[in-house]
């Protein structure tokens, strides 16, 4: 595995981060699939703004994750179509790096990482055409509270004993490390890669081209539909869902599908699909019959959709 190097320390804001990844992943192929996550469904804009939080959005699945500098972000690309594999062989290395450290460290099924059965990352995955990309969180030192209030609406109806236990499930690496987060980051270094690469300037001109699509208010927002309808729920072994539609006699107008998922192809395959039809199971059913749905959302199937959609039993 190569480090990819920045030619001068600075540091940016994380979109740059993000854009960097996808220019890494560009130099190997030159394509890109978009996940729909809404704002208003994952962030708590109110809390944001009032402590000063900024909110961007990214081009993989899962739900809505929370940075500051006193955690680290990973990411991994590969030239790969085997999403297990992919997932698998970065989940596994990262909990070798901690264990390296003495920490009693494991992956779960889908894409958390656990140290003595804490959470202490979160990851997601999104795949190009022939590149498989993993990013994900390493909790350091961050600040649970920003954390807990800023990275869902619900947060803030939580009294102190539902905060209190929400950070029962997370935890931070300095609670078991007597190392700095400068030492964590060069420990990780070292041992998960073999070799650096550093950009040059052309490199850190495009990154910043891909950057600006980032800071748009339309890809910010994301695709809203104006919803006079939603559903929501957990698809086992698929994620969490939300789905918004927006129907004019029972005609769907507009429809977004956000949530913890992993998508694989472009998710635009399925709402177009759906856009324009009547909203019933039958013709939902017929506008899907010809699409494999496991091939755009890891694992979910068209019974599985269909039931979330119509309120069957999951």
């Amino acid at each position: 595995m190569k480090y990819l190097q920045l030619p001068y320390d600075e540091v940016r804001r994380l979109t740059f981060y993000l854009a960097m990844e996808e220019h890494a992943a560009q130099l190997l192929k030159d394509d890109k699939s978009i996940d729909e996550q809404l704002i208003d469904s994952e962030v708590n804009v109110a809390y944001c703004k009032e402590h000063g939080i900024e909110y961007y959005r990214r081009k993989s699945g899962g739900g809505c994750v929370y940075a500051d500098m006193d955690n680290l972000m990973f990411s991994y690309i590969t030239r790969s179509d085997d999403v297990t594999t992919t997932f698998a062989r970065y989940t596994h290395a990262i909990v070798a790096m901690l264990k390296d450290l003495g920490l009693e460290a494991s992956d779960t099924s889908r894409n958390d990482i656990m140290v003595e059965g804490k959470k202490v990352s979160g990851n997601a995955f999104y795949h190009l055409p022939g590149i498989s990309i993993v990013h994900g969180t390493m909790l350091y030192d961050t600040n649970m509270e920003n954390m807990v209030q800023a990275i869902t609406p619900s947060a803030t109806k939580l009294d102190s004993k539902g905060v209190k236990s929400v950070k029962s499930h997370i935890t931070t690496l300095n609670r078991y490390l007597t190392m700095s987060i400068e030492e964590f980051q060069q420990h990780a270094h070292s041992t998960l890669c073999d070799g650096d690469i550093t950009l040059d300037d052309n490199d850190i001109t495009s990154i910043e081209r891909i950057e600006a699509g980032y800071l748009t208010p339309e890809f910010i927002l994301g695709n809203n539909p104006r919803c006079n309808m939603e559903r929501s729920g957990r698809i086992e072994g698929a994620g969490e869902f939300k789905i918004t539609l927006e129907l004019n006699r029972n005609i769907i107008r507009d429809i977004n599908i956000a949530g913890d998922f992993f998508l694989l192809g472009d998710i635009d395959s399925i709402i177009s699909r759906l856009k324009g039809h009547q909203f019933t199971e039958t013709e939902i059913e017929k506008a899907l019959s010809n699409l494999d749905l496991s091939r755009v959302i890891m694992n979910l199937t068209k019974e599985q959709l269909l039931n979330l959609l119509f309120e069957n039993k999951i």
